[in-house]
């Protein structure tokens, strides 16, 4: 049996990009917690989210990764974000003077919490947002449709997040590697060395003279003082090819500090 943790509670939008890749899923509260129970063997694969299309990089992601785990991302799943407004069986819209949900969902659906005047409420999570409501038709919650089944609620109004085109990147990280499938990305994490100008710059040079297409640059602080930064780097390519170990040789020549996440195969 392949156990898989992910960020729960379950009615979540992680626990709706777990169940894309299996159905023996654990919930942990906590990203360091799900990387944690991947490390100890208490689960085969995690599964958490890495960045927004809206809201950007999720930052405790990135650092675990950097600082405190030493997994491999093995597989990426991207997930459009469609927020919905939930409520009890048979509650209209004129009932509502609250709605319940995580900061990020709150943020992604301003124009309709202010269209309908409703006072947004901060909660832990969407399906946490969805369970608090419960019996009480002056309360709504937005999520998804996972978290309204859970809970036996109804969706009042369907996509009411401010951008269509929202969408939550998580990858699934392993103890190993994922073979070649001849459409793959690699992930690493470097930081170059400090009083160099153009390092950077020389850094980007590599791929580009070899011809290798950067997915996402991401920069995060180092946690070594102001002004140094870790710089995180997806490209197509696997870590099989003797290409990409070239171009990591000669990334490692010319830094300080160098990861690699691991290799695994495109979403799109």
């Amino acid at each position: 049996m392949t156990l898989i943790s992910f960020l729960g509670p379950k009615g979540t939008f992680t626990h709706e990009a777990a169940n894309i890749i299996g159905d023996e899923l654990i919930p942990y509260c906590t990203i360091p917690a799900v990387l944690e129970s991947v490390v100890s063997g208490e689960s085969s694969f995690g599964i958490v989210p890495i960045e927004n299309s809206i809201e950007g990089p999720v930052g405790i992601t990135l650092d675990s990764l950097a600082h405190k785990y030493d997994l491999k991302i093995f597989n990426e799943i991207i997930i459009p974000i469609n927020q919905n407004l939930i409520v009890n069986p048979g509650t209209s819209m004129d009932d509502i003077e609250d709605v319940y949900s995580h900061a990020q969902a709150i943020s992604q659906c301003q124009e309709f919490i202010s269209k309908h005047k409703i006072q947004p409420h901060y909660a832990v999570s969407t399906a946490s947002a969805a369970k608090s409501i419960v019996g009480d038709k002056t309360k709504a919650a937005i999520g998804n449709v996972k978290a309204a089944k859970l809970y036996g609620l109804d969706i009042l109004e369907a996509n009411i997040q401010d951008t269509d085109n929202n969408e939550t990147r998580f990858v699934v990280v392993s103890n190993d590697c994922h073979e070649p499938t001849g459409n793959d990305k690699t992930s690493i994490i470097f930081s170059i060395y400090e009083d160099k100008p153009g390092g950077l710059y020389n850094i980007l040079g590599i791929f580009q003279k070899n011809n290798i297409n950067l997915t996402k640059i991401e920069s995060r602080p180092s946690k070594k003082g102001l002004g140094k930064y870790l710089f995180f780097v997806d490209f197509n390519g696997h870590l099989d090819s003797d290409l990409v170990k070239d171009i990591l040789n000669e990334i490692d020549e010319n830094t300080y500090f160098l990861k690699v996440l691991g290799s695994y195969p495109a979403f799109r």
